[in-house]
Order: C-alpha cells, then structure tokens, then sequence
C-alpha cells in the first residue's frame, strides 16, 4: 500500500535542488518537484523573502544562493540550520556541505 504523502516540504525539495544545481530553471525545478511552475515561483519567493535563498540574475537567466547558516522555521527545529537540513538529507551521497 502506497502513501502520496513525504517527510519533506515542497519548500525543502526546492532548497535542496537549489542548492545542488544554483542555475536550476524554474520550470525545470517544478518538473523535479512535481508542482506547478507558478507553486515553484512562489516558494522560491517565500524562501527569499524568509532570507533562505538570494537570486542574482546573470545575464537572462537567475541563479540562486542557499543561505546554509539560516535557522528552521518551526520553534521545535529552531536550534538547526538550513545547512543542517541539507547536510542530512545529503549526507547519504557525500555531498555534505562545511561546517559554517
């Protein structure tokens, strides 16, 4: 028996592509996700307004910065980073990031 339901966020799922491919399009981030681009727009949005991600544009296209020293948002998660995050959810493939 199948379950449609995943331990991570859409949120997670696009920090963690971001972080791997900063040149990532959207479009091609919301095909990873399995949402829409427009979803993709807007959580990309929220993560910079919250200070998670910066976007710089490079000539046509964007390219996004994780910020990997930057606390969760749930008072349980509070004391860990987004780094942190990453570094567990990575860790199992060595991309584990330095410590900040």
């Amino acid at each position: 028996m199948s379950s449609s339901w995943t331990f991570l966020t859409n949120h997670a799922h696009v920090l963690l592509l971001l972080d791997e491919d900063p040149d990532l399009r959207l479009r091609d981030l919301a095909a990873a996700v399995g949402i829409t681009e427009r979803a993709a727009q807007r959580i990309v949005s929220e993560l910079i307004e919250g200070g998670y991600l910066t976007r710089q544009r490079v000539g046509r296209r964007n390219s996004y910065t994780v910020h990997p020293d930057v606390p969760l948002r749930h008072p349980l998660e509070q004391s860990s980073t987004i780094g942190d995050l990453l570094n567990a959810v990575t860790a199992d493939v060595g991309r584990a990031r330095p410590a900040v």
